[in-house]
């Protein structure tokens, strides 16, 4: 039985990150618990990449306030895999990832993946990392996505990737 009920966003004021995902996984939206799939490496890499200081498991994953970060989708419409997501509906989600991001105010908002940034900024050609733009007052980054269905980043890709925002978020406390 498919579900259409939308994943709760995990999200406080004044977080130094909110991960912004591509929309929740059906089996995301099914546990109430986002990156609920085994073989998403989220959690794994949020841990590795110096975030948390021990691997939360999905069943605590509003425990991820406690480290200062967040998170919320793009697309609130579960899916089985992110390219189910249209751009109407990346455009139709800009609205109230804008407010969420004003209401809360997180120094940065990191996009995992390429396609809701690509959309919702109308960029054809993305570079991975800090953008140049601001978003609803927060600094934007832009993360590979963690889904065990990206096969083109490793373990260590991920993590690597990941200790980019870690460190600008260490260095620019006061942004």
């Amino acid at each position: 039985m498919k579900t259409r009920e939308p994943l709760p966003d995990i999200l406080a004021a004044d977080l130094d990150v909110v991960f912004c995902g591509i929309n929740p996984a059906l089996s995301a939206a099914r546990s109430g618990h986002h990156f609920s799939n085994p073989t998403n490496r989220f959690w794994r890499v949020l841990h590795l990449a110096g975030f948390t200081p021990h691997l939360i498991q999905t069943a605590d994953d509003r425990t991820i306030l406690q480290f200062a970060c967040g998170l919320t989708a793009a697309v609130q419409r579960p899916t089985t895999r992110a390219s189910e997501v249209t751009q109407h509906e990346f455009r139709r989600g800009a609205k109230p990832l804008e407010r969420a991001i004003r209401r809360y105010h997180p120094r940065y908002l990191a996009f995992l993946g390429k396609p809701a940034f690509a959309a919702l900024f109308n960029q054809r050609n993305v570079a991975w990392g800090r953008q140049p733009m601001v978003f609803a007052g927060a600094r934007v980054w832009v993360l590979p996505n963690p889904s065990g269905l990206n096969r083109a980043f490793s373990l260590q890709a991920l993590v690597a990737a990941y200790q980019e925002l870690r460190n600008a978020s260490i260095r620019d406390p006061q942004d």
